[in-house]
């Protein structure tokens, strides 16, 4: 938590004022008991309306100027808060965004997205309620005691026992309470992990007719949470009752002692009721410091979590020079080419030989935490302007396999080359500057179809945009919408079929011409005729992309230049389809599986 303060430094000014502001508003508070004794001592006793009127404006006075400062010292600790809030949110989205796969999947989508709104609301609600009344209760407690010594020194000594008193009750609740709190908001935390899967699986869930055991699920959860909540209200009960008795019980001891000296001439009745209201704002003070400690502990929880996404290195980590040097050479060029490979490509035609675009050496891979590497030994290289089909069974390794290209994921062993470069050696933007990948699942973001292609390349043209279209076969698809690229794009696509939004996921893809295109099983949605088109027009491109096409279909990849056939993480076999089909028992039982034998 104490990393996550120095994204309040840059409002120094505003969380020294807000407290400042507190606690004159507070001093301004004690002095109004003193006012009401003159009113009663001096205005009431010797019957002088003109003075009540005037001690009565002096209190409308003093309740304005506090009401001044307090806005004034909530405006401070509002900017200081959400400032700082800004900050932290901020930083921990461009930390999440460095992050591969492997940390992601590590911490979890659910866990990012509570990080990332609720913990750092608590967060930033702490830092707003600190600033506020971290100073102030303890000032008004203190100073209570203070101008009740003023008044009468064998009065005030009930304030000496007093406040200790109730500081044991408070505190001692809070000390019991605390760590419950936590618990609680691991059970809400489980909560809505429950709903979120319940509401991003709604479709399984009713296709399964799973909604009653769902439902007592989160019933479960739910109660579970309820009893913890319940069990930590009851102690927390505790407080204003026991409270209440001791500070009424003060003040009958107050009332009685008061009554005595005022009997004998030491008080006058208007230092009594000065001397009771100090009492009473002692209790409402400690109540509220109460309340902000639990919500402090609350908030330095939530910190604490935050900081753990925080601490988790990326394992891409950036040398910053090369990073630099090479983000200016893509923003001038659009695709860079660093002098290595420039020279490597030479080199290699001057001796006869082309250096393959894409090189896996001995490449190995193992998820974290997992007890075995998910791919093994994987060997092969691909020349530029080839096609590769990668195909084999659920859970053989495809997916992991082309996500080593870009580095969603790092090989554990081995190397993967591109252009005779470790993809290590690349800066992330170079790197996937000349990767364009179309996921297996087709995601569209809320804008026009327009938004959405640019994410391939931001200032592409209209023309340019179409000419994917074109290639991708989604053409028909904007020309069917009014508006065209102008059409809106509900989120998640919502308004597209599954053919649609893959169509073009793959025309953003193909947007900003890459040098190797993979498509990962993205036509599943499409029926023959458009996947053979689509293979046909991605082979008649401009700059003759190098392409990966992963399917679970033979008919996809059977006209690739070399098809690649995994089973439990190893090549099975590797070659062309009538190769394969004669050598490779694995890819021959996969083809014969979707046709006939003959």
């Amino acid at each position: 938590m104490k990393k996550l303060l120095v994204y309040l430094k840059d409002y120094k000014k505003e969380s020294i004022l807000a407290p400042l502001f507190k606690m004159l508003e507070a001093s301004f508070e004690l002095i109004v008991p003193l006012v009401v004794t003159a009113i009663i001592d001096v205005g009431i006793a010797n019957r002088d309306s003109g003075y009540i009127l005037r001690m009565c404006l002096v209190m409308v006075a003093l309740g304005l100027i506090g009401l001044l400062c307090s806005v004034t010292a909530q405006y401070f600790a509002a900017k200081a808060a959400v400032g700082f809030g800004s900050k932290v949110r901020h930083q921990l989205f461009a930390h999440i965004q460095t992050f591969s796969f492997s940390e992601i999947d590590q911490a979890g989508t659910a866990t990012l997205i509570t990080r990332m709104t609720s913990d750092i609301n608590q967060l930033q609600s702490g830092v707003n309620m600190a600033l506020r009344l971290f100073l102030r209760s303890p000032f008004i407690v203190f100073g209570a005691m203070v101008m009740a010594f003023t008044i009468d020194v064998k009065a005030a000594m009930i304030f000496v026992v007093t406040i200790p008193l109730l500081s044991l009750v408070v505190f001692g609740v809070m000390a019991v309470s605390i760590p419950l709190y936590r618990k609680v908001q691991e059970r809400l935390d489980k909560v809505l992990g429950i709903t979120r899967e319940n509401l991003t699986g709604a479709r399984v869930i009713r296709a399964f007719h799973k909604e009653e055991e769902e439902k007592a699920r989160f019933e479960e959860g739910l109660e579970r949470l309820t009893f913890m909540q319940n069990h930590v209200g009851k102690i927390s009960a505790f407080m204003n009752p026991v409270t209440y008795a001791i500070i009424n019980g003060a003040t009958i001891v107050l009332l009685y002692a008061g009554a005595v000296q005022v009997d004998v001439g030491i008080l006058t009745q208007g230092e009594v009721v000065a001397l009771l209201n100090y009492m009473s704002q002692i209790l409402v003070e400690l109540v509220k410091l109460a309340n902000l400690i639990v919500l402090l502990t609350k908030a330095v929880a939530c910190g604490n979590r935050v900081e753990s996404i925080l601490e988790i290195p990326s394992s891409m980590p950036k040398n910053n020079t090369l990073w630099k040097e090479e983000s200016q050479t893509v923003a001038q060029t659009g695709k860079a080419k660093s002098q290595d490979e420039l020279a490597l490509n030479k080199k290699g035609k001057d001796a006869g030989f082309e250096i393959p675009v894409v090189q896996f050496s001995r490449v190995g891979l193992a998820y974290e935490g997992a007890g075995a590497e998910s791919l093994s030994d994987i060997d092969f290289s691909v020349n530029q302007g080839e096609t590769i089909g990668v195909i084999g069974g659920t859970g053989s390794g495809k997916t992991s396999l082309v996500h080593l290209i870009p580095r969603f994921y790092d090989a554990t062993r081995g190397e993967v080359l591109i252009n005779g470069r470790n993809v290590k050696e690349y800066s992330l933007e170079e790197l996937r500057q000349k990767v364009g990948i179309v996921m297996q699942r087709a995601v569209l973001f809320q804008g026009t179809i327009r938004e959405n292609l640019r994410w391939g390349k931001e200032d592409a043209s209209d023309q340019e945009l179409y000419e994917a279209l074109e290639v991708a076969q989604a053409k028909e698809v904007v020309e069917g919408k009014e508006g065209k690229l102008e059409a809106f794009v509900e989120q998640g696509g919502k308004n597209f079929s599954g053919g649609q939004k893959q169509r073009l996921t793959i025309a953003r893809a193909l947007v900003r011409k890459p040098e190797i295109l993979i498509l990962d099983d993205s036509a599943s949605a499409l029926d023959y005729a458009t996947d053979a088109k689509l293979r046909k027009a991605i082979r008649k491109m401009e700059g003759n992309p190098t392409v990966f096409i992963v399917s679970q279909r033979t008919s996809s990849i059977q006209h690739a230049d070399k098809i690649i056939v995994l089973e439990d993480g190893e090549i099975a076999g590797m070659g062309t389809h009538e190769q394969l089909l004669k050598d490779c028992g694995v890819y021959r039982e996969i083809y014969e599986s979707q046709y006939k034998k003959q």
